[in-house]
């Protein structure tokens, strides 16, 4: 049957016509998601979307969603189904994010058959990049560069931090190549990307500090760490912690890798140099775009949409640093007001572009993540035994600031859910109540 003919009534209408095909296929979505960088609840979300698509009513449908399990069952007094997926390869591919929402609509919409649904979505997996190889090195340079001139660094020290950045890329793609432990490859990672840029000191004859802090920050968790806070506010519990115990593992590694590298190199403890911006010209307004678009590169966003990232970056940077610098508010309150604005700007770009919110907010917001706050209560912890108590308390300050920064940033994000969640839903089950009476008047 083609795409847009009208559908078998036995299996679009009837709950438990082809019931396994089905919730293979739903299962699939989630694992899609899942494994693309979607928060739980998007991916709960979109899965009873499907299901409504396959006529399943949501009080038949029960979800269990983990971070590496997706349990689901469907059930009546007469009946009860049960599968399990396991989600294992996580990243992050906003293409795959976004093509699966507008998959989830367009099938309510043009009623294709249970075969095609399943076409369209081993096509999605089946996209390759958007970028090659080559750009999202590129990619990672440039982001980790732009965090080194938010930092306060200079033109000089963005294109080392960028050089270093890539060379570490390209490990870390060694490293995968070879199915090394994902933590071990982020180790050996942030280890040979610090190490060159202490290196740098030979032929320039004095050390630059930003590149040896930001060179590693493409290896910062954003996202998990932004999707473990969501989960708890959305009582995704089990879920969130998974996603914060693998971010404390991601930073762990880094910071092992980092501390290793300097002291081979008996380089000073370089976690005190000041990471605040110095001024708001347009250095900072540069940085914060190229950065936002450097981490779009490499979360798969779409081409068409790396400008619009890139003008989000902006406004939640320069938000914050206006906050920061000008109202002398704290971190936390900077990067919460600048994630919300952009969040509140997103409820119309979305309608604009045609993409999920997330695929917008997320990237725009990352240029804020602590990372290096995060690494500086590590890099404490590891040297606990030779640091003074007031250094132990400097790093647990560290630790405790950045973790309410990124709860600002992560609700921020999800102001507009917070605050009109209900009103958002209503408007999304009218829309897909009005698609199935139209399929059953045909």
């Amino acid at each position: 049957m083609e795409e847009g003919s009208k559908s078998p009534v036995d299996d679009l209408q009837e709950p438990f016509s082809r019931i396994g095909y089905k919730m293979h296929l739903l299962l699939q979505v989630g694992k899609a998601l899942m494994e693309s960088g979607a928060d739980t609840d998007r991916t709960v979300r979109d899965m009873k979307r499907a299901a409504a698509y396959m006529g399943i009513p949501p009080e038949r449908i029960h979800q269990h969603t983990m971070y590496t399990t997706l349990m689901l069952n469907v059930n009546d007094d007469q009946h009860s189904y049960t599968e399990f997926c396991k989600c294992r390869n996580h990243g992050v591919n906003m293409t795959t994010l976004s093509a699966v929402s507008k998959l989830t609509w367009k099938a309510l919409a043009r009623n294709y058959t249970l075969e095609s649904f399943e076409r369209h979505i081993m096509r999605i997996k089946g996209i390759p990049k958007e970028y090659t190889v080559g750009q999202t090195a590129l990619g990672a340079g440039a982001a980790c560069g732009g965090f080194a001139v938010l930092f306060g660094g200079s033109l000089l020290d963005f294109f080392l931090t960028a050089l270093c950045a890539c060379f570490g890329f390209y490990v870390r793609r060694l490293c995968n190549s070879y199915a090394f432990n994902q933590y071990a490859a982020i180790a050996i990672t942030s280890f040979a990307a610090t190490t060159l840029a202490w290196a740098t000191q030979f032929p320039l004859g004095e050390l630059h500090w930003y590149p040896l802090i930001a060179c590693p920050l493409f290896l910062v968790p954003g996202i998990p760490l932004i999707n473990a806070i969501d989960d708890f506010l959305n009582n995704f519990i089990v879920s969130g912690m998974t996603r914060a115990i693998h971010t404390l593992l991601v930073v762990g590694s880094m910071t092992f890798g980092i501390v290793l590298a300097i002291r081979l190199g008996n380089v000073a403890d370089f976690t005190e140099v000041s990471l605040s911006p110095h001024s708001l010209y347009l250095a900072q307004v540069v940085a914060a775009a190229i950065s936002a678009m450097g981490f779009s590169i490499i979360f798969n966003i779409p081409r068409r949409l790396l400008p619009v990232v890139g003008v989000g970056g902006v406004i939640t940077v320069m938000l914050r640093n206006f906050c920061v610098m000008e109202l002398g508010a704290s971190q936390a309150f900077g990067s919460f007001l600048g994630a919300a604005v952009v969040g509140i700007i997103a409820l119309k770009a979305i309608h604009i572009f045609h993409t999920p919110n997330v695929v917008l907010t997320i990237p725009s917001a990352i240029p804020m993540i602590p990372g290096v706050l995060l690494y500086r209560l590590l890099f404490a912890l590891l040297n606990i035994s030779t640091i003074t108590p007031a250094a132990l308390l400097d790093g647990i300050r560290s630790g405790v600031e950045a973790i309410i920064i990124i709860i600002g940033i992560a609700v921020g994000v999800a102001i507009p859910n917070i605050f009109n969640h209900r009103h958002i839903e209503k408007v999304k089950q009218k829309r897909v109540a009005r698609l199935l009476a139209l399929r059953d008047e045909e």
